[in-house]
């Protein structure tokens, strides 16, 4: 099987063209080859499919194999190995690619004919909670607001979760056994991306993420728009928001109408072949 190791903001996966190449279990293969002692190392496994009405068709699969619906660094990335590997024309600079939550249009920069960053339209976000609204996570009494992007997300602002103070400087090792009770709650039967949020000032964040299904990752795309989203519907952020992650900086910007509209590095690392 050829695959391409691609990231956005140090968000990584790999990325299999199914225009040529097919995939069976994908669940298990995303599982295996996203051990970065025994794999490739890889967040997970995209499939970029061919599609009746779309550019083509993302498919997302996590670390430990579960599908997801929709990923913000992921589709940027689709978009670039779309362009940059010529299954549209070179004059291309308007991409669409269908996703299990629908169509997304994606806007490319091109550089010496290559694409180097994405602006895509993430549609509109909606709150799943209220702003903000009582839980208790491993015996702390914290507040959050849940946002959907096209996946589910609990965004916890620091300012609103004294305990969480430093959150972002914690060591790997306490964060992620932190994180997995944030992602197993029982309030979120399906697991939930829990986005750690230190305001900077109301067009500036810092961000880190404990993603379902990955645990922590560099950065996280519909965390981002969740997260700034969060912020604006609250009266914490304008409209406007930088917001620096483990891997790089995403920017998001949203809409009178709240859709979402995030800007973002994607970044081919390498190609190869797995055997199946």
């Amino acid at each position: 099987m050829k695959f391409t190791k691609m990231h956005g903001c140090g968000n990584d996966y790999v990325y299999v063209n199914c225009f040529e190449e097919k995939v069976n279990e994908p669940e298990k293969l995303s599982r295996i080859i996203s051990d970065r002692h025994k794999g490739i190392g890889a967040d997970g496994l995209i499939l970029i499919l061919p599609s009746e009405k779309a550019d083509a068709f993302m498919q997302l699969y996590n670390s430990d194999g579960s599908s997801d619906t929709m990923c913000g660094n992921g589709i940027r990335c689709v978009a670039k190995y779309v362009y940059d590997h010529g299954l549209v024309t070179p004059d291309r600079r308007t991409l669409k690619i269908d996703t299990p939550v629908g169509m997304r249009e994606l806007d490319l920069t091109v550089e010496n004919g290559k694409v180097s960053s994405v602006r895509v339209n993430m549609g509109k976000g909606s709150a799943t909670s209220g702003i903000p609204e009582n839980i208790r996570v491993h015996d702390k009494d914290l507040k959050f607001i849940g946002i959907n992007v096209g996946n589910n997300h609990a965004v916890y602002f620091v300012e609103d979760n004294p305990v969480l103070e430093g959150i972002n400087k914690w060591p790997d090792s306490k964060f992620a056994s932190e994180g997995v009770y944030f992602e197993t709650h029982e309030k979120f039967p399906n697991r939930i991306n829990s986005e750690f949020i230190e305001i900077i000032s109301r067009n500036e964040i810092n961000m880190r993420v404990y993603e379902r299904g990955s645990g922590e990752t560099m950065a996280c795309g519909t965390g981002s728009t969740a997260s700034a989203f969060a912020g604006y519907i609250s009266g914490k952020l304008d409209n406007d928001v930088t917001v620096h992650l483990r891997g790089g900086d995403l920017r998001i910007f949203i809409d009178s109408d709240n859709t979402c509209y995030m800007t973002g590095p994607a970044v081919e690392v390498f190609t190869g072949e797995y055997k199946v």
